[in-house]
C-alpha cells in the first residue's frame, strides 16, 4: 500500500482522537443523528449530481489511492523506447512484432501497432491524443465525486447546525433538550468538516497526481512511437525523452543496450 496515503490517514486520526481523549470521555463526540445528516446529506447531493455507475466507479478508483507506487519508472520507460529506436533503426519497423507480445498495456499495445503499419504520424498523433483525452475526461469525472463530497460535507454539517440551533431555540423554555440541540449543532460541523479535509478532499487530490503521472507516461509513449516512426537517431530520442524527466531522474539512466523491461514483467508496469 501507498506508505504515504497510510501515514496521513493515521496520523490525522490517531491526532485527532488523540486530542479528543486529553480533553475527556471520546463518547460524547459520537452522534449518529449528526452522522446521518452530514454524510447521508453529502451523499445524497454526490446521487442527484452524478449517474449511479458514475458513483460506483468513483469507489472503485480508491484502490488507487491507497495502492503502492510498483508502476514502472519513468526511468524505464524511457530505456524501453530508444531501445525501439535502436530495434527499428538496425531491423525495420516489422521487427518490432516480436515486441508486441511484451506489451499488455492497451495503448502502448495500439500504438506500436499502428507504427508497425506505417501509419502516418501525425494520425498516430491525433489517435492517441484522443486516447488521452478521454483517459482525462473519465478521471476528471471520478475524482469530481470525491470533491463533490468534500464540497458538500462541511455544507450539510452547516445545515445539521442550523437544525440543532433551531431545535435548541425552540426548547428555551425547557432546559433538558437545549443540550441535544447544542450537540447535533456542532457535532455535524465537526463531522463534516473532518470528513471533507481529511478524507475527500485528499483523495480527490490523490487521484489527481495519479492521473497527471498516467497522462505524462502516455505522452512520453506517444513522443518515442513518433520518433521510431520518423526513423529518429537513438541519441536525439534520448533527449527528446529525457526532457521528460526530473533532474532526479535523469541521474537514474543507465543506457542499457537491450533494457531488462519486457523481459517477464513487460510493460503491463505503465498501465494505471
Amino acid at each position: 500500500m501507498d506508505i504515504a496515503t497510510i501515514i496521513g490517514i493515521a496520523l490525522g486520526i490517531g491526532l485527532l482522537l488523540g486530542a479528543i481523549m486529553l480533553g475527556g470521555d471520546v463518547t460524547l463526540f459520537l452522534d449518529s443523528p449528526s452522522l446521518m445528516m452530514t454524510m447521508g446529506g453529502a451523499l445524497a447531493g454526490v446521487l442527484i449530481s452524478y449517474p449511479i455507475s458514475q458513483v460506483i466507479h468513483s469507489f472503485r478508483t480508491l484502490r488507487v489511492v491507497f495502492a503502492p507506487r510498483r508502476r514502472g519508472k519513468n526511468t524505464e520507460l524511457v530505456e524501453f523506447l530508444v531501445y525501439l529506436v535502436e530495434k527499428s533503426r538496425r531491423e525495420g519497423l516489422l521487427a518490432l512484432e516480436d515486441e508486441l507480445e511484451t506489451l499488455t498495456d492497451p495503448f502502448f499495445r495500439r500504438g506500436l501497432e499502428l507504427v508497425i503499419d506505417g501509419t502516418p504520424p501525425e494520425l498516430v498523433r491525433d489517435i492517441l491524443e484522443k486516447d488521452i483525452d478521454s483517459l482525462i475526461v473519465r478521471h476528471r469525472q471520478g475524482r469530481g465525486v470525491f470533491e463533490t463530497l468534500g464540497a458538500l460535507s462541511p455544507a450539510f454539517g452547516m445545515i445539521g447546525t442550523l437544525v440543532g440551533l433551531i431545535r435548541m431555540l425552540k426548547d428555551l423554555d425547557d432546559p433538558s433538550n437545549i443540550g441535544s440541540g447544542m450537540a447535533l449543532a456542532l457535532m455535524t460541523t465537526l463531522y463534516g468538516a473532518v470528513a471533507a479535509y481529511l478524507v475527500f478532499i485528499p483523495v480527490a487530490g490523490k487521484l489527481k497526481i495519479r492521473s497527471t503521472e498516467e497522462v505524462r507516461k502516455k505522452e512520453m509513449v506517444i513522443e518515442g512511437l513518433l520518433a521510431v516512426l520518423a526513423g529518429e537517431s537513438p541519441r536525439y530520442t534520448r533527449e527528446k525523452l529525457t526532457s521528460f524527466l526530473s533532474p532526479r531522474e535523469r541521474e537514474e539512466l543507465p543506457w542499457a543496450v537491450r533494457p531488462s523491461i519486457g523481459e517477464g514483467e513487460g510493460v503491463e508496469a505503465y498501465a494505471e
